[in-house]
């Protein structure tokens, strides 16, 4: 291969990389990207994470479906105490981590992006705030219900994963 070529490979390597970036920028909440890897059972730490926060939504019935319907019948301030404390900890969470510069457990600059309203924002939220009344299940709590013995959560997995395939496959013609 000529070095021409080559050089030309690299250009057009280098501008999908940066749009793949702008994309990304644009319609995501957080574009912060580790560049460290890590060993493969590195991530069970999450797990074991993930599986605590679990057992918290099981005792606090956040993954009851009778919670749920309560609340899209605004029968009960239950979740949405859960819902407004968890905006108040992250709301409180970002404000010291720019106040005081945190950076995470590996030494690395967390930022901050500001977020562009787009209609399909809209879009997305009554499509997801329909599923979650209909199912009784949002992501979060997927996995709990599914470790409590409620297998037919499966089908909610199964239908938010095709979900997500198809979100995926067709984003280029969404309104964004």
């Amino acid at each position: 291969m000529s070095k021409e070529i080559m050089n030309q490979n690299t250009d057009i390597q280098q501008i999908s990389e940066e749009q793949d970036y702008t994309l990304r920028s644009t319609d995501a909440v957080c574009i912060n990207e580790s560049h460290l890897h890590h060993k493969w059972y590195y991530n069970f730490k999450y797990m074991a994470v993930g599986v605590l926060f679990g057992i918290v939504f099981v005792k606090a019935e956040i993954i009851s479906w009778f919670r749920i319907q309560e609340m899209f019948r605004f029968q009960s301030f239950h979740m949405y105490g859960v819902i407004g404390s968890a905006i108040m900890v992250g709301m409180v969470s970002v404000w010291l981590i720019k106040k005081f510069n945190i950076k995470t457990i590996h030494g690395e600059t967390i930022e901050f992006h500001d977020k562009v309203f787009n209609k399909g924002q809209i879009y997305g939220g009554l499509l997801f705030g329909l599923g979650w009344a209909i199912t009784g299940a949002c992501p979060g709590p997927l996995f709990a219900q599914i470790g409590t013995g409620a297998t037919v959560i499966v089908v909610t997995l199964l239908s938010a994963l095709a979900g997500t395939w198809i979100y995926g496959y067709y984003r280029d013609q969404l309104p964004h």
